[in-house]
């Protein structure tokens, strides 16, 4: 966003991205605890304002990595493993997820153990080399990856060990349980499950929360 604060921390509607995020969490009967992963300078204003927003499954708030999948790392160390039965996995700045696809991709995981929400592809997709299209993709067969991702905890701690977290090209944590050659079932969600990246984003979020109120 080439701004000075961390997007999550933008204000969506009046209000930080994060509080949007978290708010269907609450909201979701199959969401027991809630961990959040931070840079380790917001911390303290975090639980500040998330006390004044009544988040009563905010468990616990961890510093983050360099990169994601050393965050996720970070979170999945605060678990308290003995009582973990589903991990979800959630960007902190997808703000427009819904309680039921939530409950969804988690009853999917207990069924399979681990279970991605995923879009369909609207565009036609080019494989291109060297500046050249090399073919074009059967867009049927394709899906985006969204977030929450949801695996047995036992699972995700061993898709974790033994990787380089520091790996900038680890940006889905489906691809890392895919390597122990575990099936990842898909759940279907809706398009407007958006991961705010850009300004762009942000304008386009701003219009999808005027048309949710």
């Amino acid at each position: 966003m080439a701004g000075k604060r961390p997007k999550q921390f933008l204000e969506l509607g009046g209000t930080p991205i994060v509080f949007h995020t978290l708010k269907p969490f609450e909201q979701c009967d199959s969401i027991h605890e809630v961990i959040v992963v931070l840079p380790a300078e917001e911390s303290a204003g975090f639980l500040s304002l998330a006390g004044r927003a009544g988040l009563r499954k905010l468990a616990r708030v961890v510093s983050g990595g360099e990169t994601r999948a050393e965050s996720v790392a970070r979170g999945l160390s605060a678990v308290r493993g003995a009582t973990a039965e589903i991990i979800a996995v959630h960007d902190g700045v997808r703000p427009f997820v819904t309680p039921g696809e939530i409950n969804g991709v988690v009853e999917a995981a207990k069924s399979t153990g681990a279970a991605v929400l995923v879009a369909p592809m609207t565009d036609t997709i080019k494989e291109v080399k060297d500046g050249y299209i090399v073919s074009t993709l059967d867009r049927t067969s394709l899906r985006r990856s969204l977030t929450p991702q949801c695996f047995r905890y036992d699972i995700l701690r061993r898709a974790y060990e033994g990787i380089d977290l520091h790996d900038p090209a680890l940006t889905d944590d489906s691809f890392l349980v895919e390597q122990l050659g575990i099936k990842v079932a898909l759940v279907e969600g809706s398009p407007r499950n958006i991961k705010i990246t850009n300004a762009e984003d942000l304008h386009i979020a701003e219009a999808l929360l005027k048309l949710s109120q």
